[in-house]
């Protein structure tokens, strides 16, 4: 059975991705085209198929190019390799979110406080309490 193999276009088109971002994960090294074809143009086979679809469903829930470099590679040498090292990359982003939301809360409520204490009406902003408190407020 003769392998299917797909230009960059063809490629882009299957995954959904642009054939710039096929260009991007291929300059990164997260994928590589397999062959030439007769007319020079590099041609991928369906295993760089399967792992750009990856490589998407691994963005779309967060992973950076760098968790997903990881996860690639627990997931080409499976038998090397256990689930508690892969869950361990799941856990490590897990633990990262956490940390930004408890950040983007704690901005949150400094937001809602300026907002708050600001009468916002049709006077000059000349002695606004937003601008005063941040003018006053240290760097953190």
């Amino acid at each position: 059975m003769k392998t299917k193999h797909y230009k960059i276009g063809q490629l882009a088109k299957l995954t959904g991705l642009t054939v710039d971002t096929v260009r991007f994960y291929e300059n990164k090294g997260l994928v590589h085209a397999s062959l030439r074809s007769d007319a020079g143009y590099r041609l991928f086979s369906s295993t760089d198929l399967a792992r750009l679809q990856f490589i998407k469903r691994a963005k779309a829930v967060g992973f950076t190019l760098d968790e997903i470099s990881e996860l690639l590679e627990l997931r080409l040498h499976p038998d090397a390799h256990t689930c508690e090292e892969v869950k361990q990359v799941t856990a490590r982003k897990v633990q990262e979110l956490d940390e930004k939301i408890a950040e983007l809360e704690k901005i949150r409520m400094s937001l809602k406080t300026l907002h708050t204490a600001c009468c916002g009406g049709p006077e000059s902003a000349e002695h606004c309490s937003i601008l005063q408190a941040l003018d006053s407020m240290e760097a953190s």
